[in-house]
């Protein structure tokens, strides 16, 4: 059996899939349905989580933010812990790439990744192109 292309989502997907129309609410729904669909193993992690959850809240549709939250937390293979190991790992991170314009809430991201071993990120952030050990799905 071939081991299904594991991909951390960011919270830009799920938040473009669930918006108004925009260039990449199309691109974002065909890769969730992709990940529902099981061609996909995709995972996120709590910090993604909290992500929808204050995107939502920020701008006054909290209920909304509820909806997106529990779609996206029934399609998603896993939903990642954040220890203190990925938090060092970020703080790495930063100290590295912050004048590149690596964000906090990105390293935290790319932290993630490195500590569970993945390679591949879905997200329209482009952050993570100084990166190298991570590619972009979209």
């Amino acid at each position: 059996m071939i081991d299904k292309l594991k991909v951390f989502i960011d919270s830009n997907i799920p938040t473009y899939a669930s918006g108004k129309d925009h260039p990449n609410k199309e691109i974002s729904i065909n890769f969730l349905n992709e990940v529902s669909e099981g061609k996909i193993s995709g995972l996120t992690s709590v910090e993604v989580m909290q992500e929808i959850l204050y995107r939502y809240y920020s701008i006054n549709n909290f209920s909304k933010g509820l909806e997106v939250f529990e779609y996206f937390s029934q399609i998603v293979d896993e939903i990642l812990p954040v220890n203190i190991q990925i938090v060092n790992i970020s703080k790495d991170l930063l100290h590295k790439y912050h004048l590149q314009g690596l964000l906090p809430r990105d390293s935290i991201h790319a932290a993630t990744i490195a500590y569970y071993n993945l390679n591949y990120i879905a997200t329209f952030d482009r952050h993570f192109e100084m990166l190298k050990n991570i590619k972009y799905y979209l």
